[in-house]
């Protein structure tokens, strides 16, 4: 038997950089933070949209996430 069923070695990983990952982290906390105030705030103290569209919307996430509605 020459060949092992599973390989004894494992492949090797290149190291992600701090440069390369800096851009997705930035992107995905302004998302976060987005998301945040689209479900805790608008319509609230603050409204950038019209109406009680996004309110609606929101309104179970807002109890789920344990926000203050109504």
């Amino acid at each position: 038997m020459a060949h092992p069923a599973v390989p004894t070695t494992a492949p090797a990983v290149a190291p992600i950089s701090l440069s390369a990952l800096a851009p997705w982290a930035l992107f995905a906390g302004v998302l976060m933070l987005a998301l945040l105030y689209l479900v805790g705030a608008e319509q609230g103290a603050t409204a950038i949209f019209e109406g009680d569209t996004i309110h609606e919307w929101m309104h179970d996430g807002r109890h789920l996430l344990g926000f203050p509605c109504h």
